[in-house]
């Protein structure tokens, strides 16, 4: 633990109910998607409610080393700058190498502008396989050409991009990402099956729809794409962060707390509403325009326990998981956790074990829900017997949602904490320790 700096190790004080109003910005898992999709425009593009994040500036500076111009006049607001479009040095583009999952995304839209693309391997979380074998396969199906070597990928299309009948084995959200970069300016008409549907997904066809893209969302997970010759900039607001939001919501649970997150909408969180009021928190939706959230509080007694299934949209969100069993260990009973998603994703309830929770996990399917992990070695359920006291501990951050979650244990455990890595915290959440402070939390870094 010696190697962190100071402003990677966050000392908290628990055992506060966090109590006040902070705001969510627009979704990471879109923000990043519209910028890479501003390549694809011949003239300017222009996204708003854009948070400071890590993540954002990743995708910022891959942006700039192919010539975008990237501008930011006002807070939250992004101008991209696409008449320069070049290919950028390979060695730059490495400097990125590990620091996130984005860089594949760029694949289709350099292919159109440029006719070729150099991808870095790719960093990002290590909760499981997310593998790109998806990307590759579909980006040879519209006839991209992909030569590895020992930095990355160099992908070229010596004929062009023409439209494919594609289907996913899995409804994975950063395949059906790429595949909608690519099929929107390829030549002909795209047929995508088991497509991911989430409502980051579909703000991105909205993106692409303001660029002119011709895209129809069929029944039964069905893509449609109809290939134009040119696309031009957008003017976008996304959708908020459902995941902040509900980690928190997940927050205001576990210390016995009441936080009113603003630009939350009930829409995208309709499941985790459900499970949340099913555990005992309560909530209350403010409709106002501009003003209105989601209001998330502990109204007292005891929390019950519950069974849940992670699932790809609209089932319950692997992101929302990991907050969501923090509050679970202060429920009287047994809870029962089967993660469908990602098969590495319950790794976090060792330390949550070591603060004083009874979480076992085990490789059998604990759920109904089918599930790809069930017959392989993989720890992907979790029975959690509370409630817990949770205590104070020493905590290393493995990754993004995992390490909100280690927050949220030390902000409802008794004593000083010190969670280290919270860096990794940054990729995802916007200012999260001056929204800490201003609910009422005891935290410094250092």
């Amino acid at each position: 633990m010696t190697n962190y700096d100071a402003g990677d190790v966050l000392t908290v004080h628990g055992g506060t109910p966090l109590n006040g109003e902070l705001r969510v910005r627009g979704a990471k898992n879109l923000v990043s998607k519209a910028m890479v999709a501003a390549l694809l425009g011949e003239t300017p593009s222009r996204l708003y409610d854009v948070p400071a994040i890590r993540d954002v500036e990743v995708v910022t500076g891959l942006l700039e080393l192919h010539g975008v111009k990237v501008t930011n006049p006002s807070d939250g607001e992004f101008v991209f700058d696409t008449s320069d479009v070049e290919s950028a040095n390979v060695d730059e583009i490495n400097v990125h190498a590990g620091s996130s999952r984005i860089p594949i995304l760029f694949c289709g839209p350099l292919l159109h502008r440029l006719g070729h693309a150099f991808i870095p391997d790719l960093g990002g979380c290590n909760i499981g396989g997310r593998p790109i074998d998806f990307h590759i396969q579909a980006l040879r199906e519209f006839g991209a050409v992909v030569d590895k070597s020992e930095k990355g990928m160099d992908i070229t299309a010596p004929d062009g991009l023409k439209g494919a009948k594609l289907e996913l084995p899995y409804p994975s959200v950063g395949a059906t990402e790429q595949i909608l970069l690519t099929a929107v300016r390829a030549e002909g008409v795209t047929e995508l099956r088991n497509a991911a549907v989430e409502p980051e997904i579909i703000d991105l066809i909205c993106v692409l729809q303001k660029m002119g893209a011709i895209i129809k969302v069929h029944t039964d997970r069905v893509i449609e794409i109809v290939g134009v010759p040119r696309l031009v900039g957008y003017s976008h607001r996304p959708v908020p962060d459902r995941i902040e939001a509900a980690s928190w919501a997940a927050a205001a649970l576990a210390t016995r707390g009441d936080v009113f997150v603003k630009g939350a909408r009930q829409v995208d969180m309709m499941t985790f509403l459900n499970l949340y009021t099913t555990v005992g928190g309560a909530f209350e939706i403010d409709d106002t325009p501009g003003e209105g959230g989601i209001r998330f509080w502990h109204p007292g007694g005891e929390l019950k326990a519950v069974a849940m299934e992670t699932d790809v949209h609209p089932g319950f969100m692997t992101d929302w998981q990991q907050p969501m069993v923090v509050a679970l260990t202060q429920a009287r009973g047994l809870s029962i956790v089967h993660e469908t998603v990602y098969e590495r994703r319950l790794g976090y309830t060792a330390a949550l074990n070591q603060m004083g929770a009874t979480i076992q996990t085990y490789r059998e399917c604990l759920g109904g829900t089918p599930c790809r992990f069930g017959r392989r070695n993989f720890m992907h359920s979790a029975v959690i017997a509370g409630p817990s006291k949770l205590h104070a501990a020493d905590l290393v951050i493995p990754d993004l949602r995992a390490g909100f979650s280690h927050l949220i244990a030390a902000l409802a455990a008794e004593g000083t904490s010190r969670v280290y890595g919270v860096k990794l915290i940054q990729r995802g959440y916007e200012d999260f320790e001056g929204k800490l402070n201003a609910l009422g939390a005891h935290v410094e870094l250092g």
